[in-house]
């Protein structure tokens, strides 16, 4: 193959035909016009309140921009309804498949066009993500001049892996996953129009399934739709079975080495946090499911336990470390039970941040005002010449005092009468009890 880019068809919108005829039903169900287009609604708005994104394809003016969402999600669609509406060559490529030479090579179709006629050029680069840094500076200048407009398309945050240089002179827009509603009335769609064989019935239940289980992908459920229709025997419907067994079981939607790690232990972290068991374990399968390693989970679960509940239930730290433990003694599969438990249970507990908000302003206090020395009395004594130095002298061990509580001022000079722990009212007997100490130690 000489030429990786075949010279764009006249006609913007025969670009965006380009797969469809007899290409796979989700190709051949893609919307041809902003009408048809099903789901993204925040991202598309409506004609009496249209969005930027809208104005752009109405209007046929387009910008470079990023869509950045889950498969299935539109992010092919929205580009090729850009191309549709633009007066502008469309080019097309799979970041997996080219080089810089290859861009190079449609740079120079960019500006030849540009020069011959003032024509413009979209250039449309599925997975940019893929390309590395230096492949993405190559676009850099055609952008930053207007040589071509660039859609990236990315199932991976942009934040992370586009180079922000180009991220500032391009819109992000993020797309959600479709909802099972709108899943469904794709393929409804499908099969009113006679995609899946002239009068191929399709059972409710069966169209029910697909929506449910595509994980918000309309190309996974099309392409299941397609798969039972073309295993139901000739002149009969598609039942849930043929459903089931087109589908089968995807692979989770979990990237452990992307943003997708940090946002469910986030969420693990806030559903916890919230006290909601059933949300904890729910965001706990999706990493285990995903191939999260369970150590970070465990570590996690062991900063959660001072972080979020601390003295309120000072046991929550031991039923982490050994979840910890169990980890590392046991294993997966098995430690998987050590971790549910450890979850439940910091669930369920009681929660204080008291201990973070204390060392958080007692750090504070530090880097602001600097490290001020110990009283003498509270100084090592333990080498030679230590006593010379007035080290350790006058010192009142506790244990020699009623109750153990020593009088003696242990904060550096100026400091006296300083506070940084304060518990809440989950920490009610520590409350009490530091309320004793202060008391029979004239700080009050």
């Amino acid at each position: 193959m000489e030429r990786l880019f075949e010279e764009p068809p006249k006609s913007p919108a025969s670009a965006a035909d380009r797969h469809e005829g007899d290409g796979p039903l989700a190709a051949r169900m893609r919307p041809r016009s902003l009408a048809e287009v099903i789901g993204q609604e925040h991202l598309l708005g409506s004609d009496s309140q249209p969005t930027a994104l809208r104005r752009c394809i109405e209007s046929g003016e387009p910008h470079s921009m990023i869509l950045y969402g889950p498969p299935g999600s539109g992010k092919t669609t929205l580009a090729r309804l850009v191309a549709t509406t633009a007066k502008a060559a469309f080019e097309e490529a799979s970041a997996v498949e080219v080089g810089r030479p290859q861009v190079r090579a449609m740079l120079e179709r960019a500006a030849e066009r540009r020069g011959i006629n003032g024509g413009s050029t979209i250039f449309f680069l599925d997975e940019i993500h893929r390309f590395n840094k230096a492949q993405q500076d190559t676009l850099l200048p055609a952008v930053e001049e207007g040589l071509v407009t660039l859609i990236g398309a990315t199932t991976e945050n942009p934040f992370f892996e586009v180079n922000a240089a180009l991220l500032s002179r391009a819109h992000i827009y993020e797309l959600q996953p479709l909802d099972s509603a709108d899943v469904r009335a794709l393929l409804e769609r499908a099969v009113a129009r006679g995609e899946c064989g002239e009068g191929r019935s399709v059972e409710a239940d069966a169209l029910d399934f697909l929506a449910a289980h595509s994980d918000g992908d309309a190309r996974a459920g099309l392409s299941a739709l397609e798969i039972a229709c073309a295993s139901a025997p000739i002149q009969e419907a598609v039942t849930l079975g043929l459903a089931e067994e087109a589908l089968q079981r995807r692979p989770l939607r979990f990237d452990k080495d992307g943003d997708q790690h940090y946002d469910f232990i986030s969420a693990w972290i806030k559903a916890t946090r919230a006290s909601d068991p059933d949300a904890s374990l729910y965001y706990l399968a999706i990493m285990l499911e995903g191939g999260e390693d369970p150590r970070f989970i465990a570590r996690r679960m062991v900063i959660f336990a001072s972080e979020d509940i601390g003295n309120a239930d000072p046991r929550a730290l031991e039923i982490a470390v050994a979840a910890a433990q169990a980890v590392e003694h046991a294993g997966m599969p098995e430690c998987q039970f050590a971790l549910a438990q450890a979850a439940i249970y910091l669930s369920i507990t009681p929660k204080s941040n008291a201990a973070t908000t204390a060392i958080f302003a007692a750090r504070a206090h530090v880097r602001e005002h600097g490290a001020k020395l110990p009283p003498s009395s509270m100084r090592s004594s333990a080498y030679a010449g230590a006593k010379k130095l007035g080290r350790g002298q006058d010192y009142q061990s506790p244990h020699s005092s009623s109750g153990h509580i020593s009088s003696d001022e242990v904060m550096p000079a100026g400091l006296e009468g300083v506070r940084f722990y304060a518990p809440d009212q989950a920490e009610e007997r520590f409350a009490t009890r530091l309320a004793e100490i202060r008391k029979a130690r004239g700080k009050e």
